[in-house]
Protein backbone atom coordinates (compact mmCIF):
# COMPACT_ATOMS: atom_id res chain seq x y z
CA UNK A 1 0.00 0.00 0.00
CA UNK A 2 1.11 3.60 -0.46
CA UNK A 3 0.34 6.70 0.64
CA UNK A 4 -1.28 9.25 -0.90
CA UNK A 5 0.42 10.91 -3.45
CA UNK A 6 -0.54 13.68 -6.77
CA UNK A 7 -1.81 11.99 -9.32
CA UNK A 8 1.24 13.51 -11.63
CA UNK A 9 3.72 11.52 -9.20
CA UNK A 10 1.85 8.53 -9.37
CA UNK A 11 1.52 8.17 -12.92
CA UNK A 12 5.54 9.06 -12.94
CA UNK A 13 6.25 6.13 -10.76
CA UNK A 14 6.44 1.78 -10.68
CA UNK A 15 3.89 1.20 -8.57
CA UNK A 16 5.38 -1.94 -8.54
CA UNK A 17 3.52 -4.97 -6.51
CA UNK A 18 0.53 -3.55 -4.73
CA UNK A 19 -1.47 -5.89 -2.69
CA UNK A 20 -4.29 -3.48 -1.99
CA UNK A 21 -5.07 0.33 -2.24
CA UNK A 22 -6.49 2.70 0.24
CA UNK A 23 -7.92 5.94 -1.09
CA UNK A 24 -9.41 8.61 1.34
CA UNK A 25 -11.58 10.87 -0.38
CA UNK A 26 -13.55 13.68 0.37
CA UNK A 27 -17.55 12.98 0.10
CA UNK A 28 -18.26 15.76 -2.61
CA UNK A 29 -19.68 14.65 -5.71
CA UNK A 30 -17.18 16.99 -7.31
CA UNK A 31 -13.90 14.67 -6.49
CA UNK A 32 -15.62 11.84 -8.52
CA UNK A 33 -13.70 12.38 -11.84
CA UNK A 34 -10.21 12.41 -9.34
CA UNK A 35 -11.48 9.02 -8.01
CA UNK A 36 -11.89 7.61 -11.85
CA UNK A 37 -8.27 8.33 -12.65
CA UNK A 38 -6.87 6.76 -8.92
CA UNK A 39 -9.00 3.60 -10.12
CA UNK A 40 -7.82 3.47 -13.42
CA UNK A 41 -4.28 4.22 -12.41
CA UNK A 42 -3.93 1.85 -9.19
CA UNK A 43 -6.75 -0.50 -9.09
CA UNK A 44 -7.02 -1.60 -13.32
CA UNK A 45 -3.67 -1.31 -14.34
CA UNK A 46 -2.29 -3.04 -11.41
CA UNK A 47 -5.31 -5.64 -11.65
CA UNK A 48 -6.15 -5.53 -8.15
CA UNK A 49 -9.47 -7.08 -7.01
CA UNK A 50 -12.53 -5.58 -5.57
CA UNK A 51 -12.03 -6.70 -2.28
CA UNK A 52 -8.52 -5.56 -2.43
CA UNK A 53 -9.44 -2.04 -2.52
CA UNK A 54 -10.96 0.67 0.31
CA UNK A 55 -12.77 4.02 0.06
CA UNK A 56 -13.01 5.88 2.66
CA UNK A 57 -15.29 9.43 2.54
CA UNK A 58 -14.51 11.72 5.17
CA UNK A 59 -16.84 13.53 6.59
CA UNK A 60 -16.12 17.12 7.86
CA UNK A 61 -17.52 17.32 11.78
CA UNK A 62 -20.85 17.62 11.76
CA UNK A 63 -21.81 16.42 8.30
CA UNK A 64 -21.27 12.47 8.83
CA UNK A 65 -25.60 11.69 8.00
CA UNK A 66 -25.02 13.23 4.89
CA UNK A 67 -23.53 10.10 3.46
CA UNK A 68 -25.91 10.05 0.17
CA UNK A 69 -24.57 12.80 -1.30
CA UNK A 70 -21.93 11.22 -2.90
CA UNK A 71 -22.81 8.36 -5.97
CA UNK A 72 -19.88 6.39 -7.40
CA UNK A 73 -20.21 4.98 -11.27
CA UNK A 74 -19.54 1.62 -11.99
CA UNK A 75 -17.35 -0.09 -11.10
CA UNK A 76 -16.67 2.25 -8.45
CA UNK A 77 -19.56 1.09 -6.70
CA UNK A 78 -18.84 -2.27 -6.37
CA UNK A 79 -15.67 -1.25 -4.24
CA UNK A 80 -16.02 -0.97 -0.18
CA UNK A 81 -17.12 2.44 0.49
CA UNK A 82 -16.78 3.50 4.36
CA UNK A 83 -17.99 7.14 5.06
CA UNK A 84 -16.08 8.14 7.90
CA UNK A 85 -15.87 10.59 10.96
CA UNK A 86 -13.50 10.37 13.64
CA UNK A 87 -15.46 12.68 15.40
CA UNK A 88 -18.42 10.94 15.55
CA UNK A 89 -17.69 7.69 15.11
CA UNK A 90 -14.05 6.09 15.23
CA UNK A 91 -14.54 3.13 16.26
CA UNK A 92 -16.48 1.65 12.97
CA UNK A 93 -13.79 3.39 10.89
CA UNK A 94 -11.31 1.54 12.82
CA UNK A 95 -13.06 -1.95 12.43
CA UNK A 96 -13.40 -1.58 8.69
CA UNK A 97 -9.93 -1.23 8.33
CA UNK A 98 -8.90 -3.61 10.51
CA UNK A 99 -11.04 -5.59 8.18
CA UNK A 100 -9.29 -5.00 5.39
CA UNK A 101 -5.98 -4.91 6.73
CA UNK A 102 -7.15 -8.75 7.46
CA UNK A 103 -8.15 -9.38 4.06
CA UNK A 104 -4.88 -8.08 2.37
CA UNK A 105 -2.72 -10.14 5.39
CA UNK A 106 -4.20 -13.17 4.24
CA UNK A 107 -4.02 -12.60 0.53
CA UNK A 108 -0.36 -12.02 1.01
CA UNK A 109 0.05 -14.48 2.97
CA UNK A 110 -1.28 -16.91 0.20
CA UNK A 111 1.06 -15.31 -2.26
CA UNK A 112 3.74 -16.29 -0.56
CA UNK A 113 2.32 -19.91 0.16
CA UNK A 114 2.08 -20.26 -3.37
CA UNK A 115 4.98 -18.60 -4.10
CA UNK A 116 6.97 -21.08 -2.00
CA UNK A 117 5.09 -24.30 -3.45
CA UNK A 118 6.55 -23.17 -6.71
CA UNK A 119 9.90 -23.46 -5.66
CA UNK A 120 9.92 -26.49 -3.94
CA UNK A 121 8.24 -28.35 -7.10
Amino acid sequence: MRNHISMETAKDQDVGLNYGIVEVIKNLPSHVKEIEMWYSCFVQQQQLLENQCLLIAHHKPGTAGDVENLTLPSPLNRLTLIHSSLEEDPEDVQMEFVKFLKNITNLVNENRDREEMLIIN
